[in-house]
């Protein structure tokens, strides 16, 4: 009786008959998937989603999972968190209300920069995140916003380029807060700790946006500032030179100049 229930071994020749049946059946699955992927989704099934998605708080619940799943799953659930957060119901974006309460996830996310197997996934939801006025002013107001600065100098490239993409994000998309946090915080020096690694040019797309022209017109008039790029002037980069010297024309171009920036200058 033991045996009675096993299977019987299959002839080479049914080997092959079940392997060719199955291999038709992956071509119209294949067929079936193409049909489904070109069908419309429905808007209401969208929003009933992304509503559920948030209510449930499977937003944590993914980015928590992350680390366990393989890289095809996390770029898979890169892509739902990104499409969901950008959905609307009723016409209105819910993500930035979830996000205001669930403002501990960016403690999950950045950090995760340090760990180089999910480094590229975070980053990418952290920069759909930042995409909310919300979490970019929690970003800003936190000392979040210093650890940036050991990010972008992570030995491996790709993450250390990352994250210097999601702090452009950070420092471009929402000019009006930007804008506000430079005029309120402009003694902790952020233009100075840009300028010491290699983002001259954020610094200049930075100073030249007209939301940000009272900070600009602080920075120009600043000794230190103009020394600093001057300083740049040697770096060994050709790159980082000529961006610099963008920035410095601001200095030559400022109609208001200080006495001792035109001392510099007319010495040089």
């Amino acid at each position: 009786m033991k045996g009675l229930f096993k299977p019987k071994p299959r002839t080479p020749a049914e080997l092959v008959l079940q392997a060719r049946d199955l291999l038709r059946f992956l071509d119209q699955n294949t067929e079936t998937r193409e049909r489904k992927l070109e069908e419309k989704p429905s808007p209401d099934a969208c929003a009933h989603l992304a509503q559920d998605f948030f209510k449930h708080d499977t937003f944590r619940l993914l980015i928590l999972s992350l680390p366990k799943l393989d890289l095809g799953a996390r770029q898979n659930a890169t892509h739902v968190i990104a499409n969901l957060q950008r959905q609307r119901v009723c016409g209105r974006l819910i993500a930035p209300e979830y996000l205001e309460n669930n403002l501990d996830l960016v403690d999950i996310l950045l950090p995760g920069y340090k760990d180089g197997e999910i480094a590229i996934t975070y980053g990418a939801i952290l920069r759909e995140c930042i995409r909310h006025q919300i979490v970019a002013r929690y970003v800003l107001e936190t000392e979040h916003l210093k650890k940036f600065f050991t990010c972008i100098q992570i030995p491996n490239f790709e993450i250390a380029s990352d994250a210097q993409a999601t702090f452009k994000e950070l420092l471009t998309r929402h000019k009006s807060t930007v804008a506000e946090f430079l005029s309120v915080n402009y003694d902790w020096d952020l233009p100075s700790y840009i300028t010491r690694r290699h983002a001259v040019k954020l610094l200049g797309d930075m100073l030249l946006d007209r939301s940000n022209s009272a900070v600009m017109v602080r920075y120009v008039s600043s000794l230190d500032n103009m020394r600093i790029l001057m300083n740049l002037f040697r770096d060994s980069k050709k790159t980082i030179q000529l961006e610099s010297f963008h920035v410095f024309k601001l200095f030559v171009a400022n109609q208001n100049k200080p006495p001792e920036i035109i001392s510099v200058l007319v010495r040089k």
